[in-house]
C-alpha cells in the first residue's frame, strides 16, 4: 500500500500531494497535461503550469486567442494530468473550465518576469508565423514602448480554473499491481471507489 493518508477531501489530498512533489524537488512540479476536445470532436494535448487553487478550481493561465481557449469556448470540459515519474504517482483531474475575473487576471499578470508579461502581448498564440524574426523584432518594438512603465495585462490574456468532477489518485507499483483511487463529485460531497490497476 501507498501508506499515504486520505482525507475524504480530495482537495486536501492534492495539496499534500503537491507539496510533497514541491520538497523532493521534482522537475516542474506545476507541470500539467491539458486536454481540450475541438468542435471537430479531436482531442488535444498540451502542457500548462498550474498555478494554484483558485475558487474550488485548479487554476491556470493563457491566451484566450490560442487554441486551447477556443476549443474551451466550444466545450468547457477538460482533462488534466499531473505525472511525477520519480515519485510514481499522478493525479488526473476532469472537470469544466471557466475562465477567472478580469481582476484575478490581471493580478497574477501583474506577479509576473517582464520578459513574460511582454511575451503575452508579442505572441498571437497558435497563428502561423512567416519566421522566428518577425516575432523577435515584434517582441523589441514592444520592449521599447513599454520602457520604464507597467506593462497592462492584454484583453486577450488571462486565467481559467478547473471545476473538477472527478479527481483521480494514482501510485505505482511493482507488477503493475497499481494503486488507484477516484473521487467522484455528488453534490456538494465526493464519493470515493478503490479502481483496478
Amino acid at each position: 500500500m501507498s501508506g499515504f493518508k486520505f482525507n475524504l477531501d480530495p482537495f486536501v489530498n492534492f495539496v499534500s500531494l503537491y507539496e510533497e512533489a514541491v520538497e523532493k524537488k521534482m522537475p516542474e512540479p506545476n507541470a500539467m497535461a491539458l486536454a481540450t476536445v475541438g468542435e471537430n470532436n479531436k482531442p488535444s494535448v498540451r502542457t500548462v503550469l498550474y498555478k494554484g487553487i483558485l475558487r474550488g478550481g485548479f487554476s491556470f493561465y493563457t491566451n484566450y486567442q490560442g487554441r486551447k481557449a477556443l476549443e474551451i469556448s466550444q466545450n468547457p470540459n477538460v482533462c488534466v494530468n499531473f505525472f511525477w515519474p520519480q515519485l510514481e504517482r499522478q493525479i488526473r483531474i476532469e472537470g469544466q473550465a471557466e475562465k477567472v475575473t478580469r481582476a484575478e487576471s490581471e493580478a497574477y499578470f501583474k506577479s509576473r518576469p517582464r520578459v513574460s508579461q511582454l511575451g503575452a502581448w508579442a505572441s498571437k498564440q497558435s497563428q502561423r508565423l512567416t519566421s522566428l524574426e518577425t516575432l523577435e523584432s515584434h517582441f523589441q518594438e514592444l520592449d521599447q514602448r513599454y520602457a520604464h512603465q507597467e506593462i497592462p495585462c492584454p484583453p486577450h490574456w488571462g486565467g481559467y480554473i478547473i471545476i473538477p468532477e472527478a479527481i483521480e489518485f494514482w501510485f505505482g507499483r511493482q507488477g503493475r499491481m497499481h494503486e488507484r483511487y477516484q473521487y467522484v463529485r455528488n453534490g456538494s460531497d465526493w464519493d470515493r471507489f478503490f479502481l483496478n490497476p
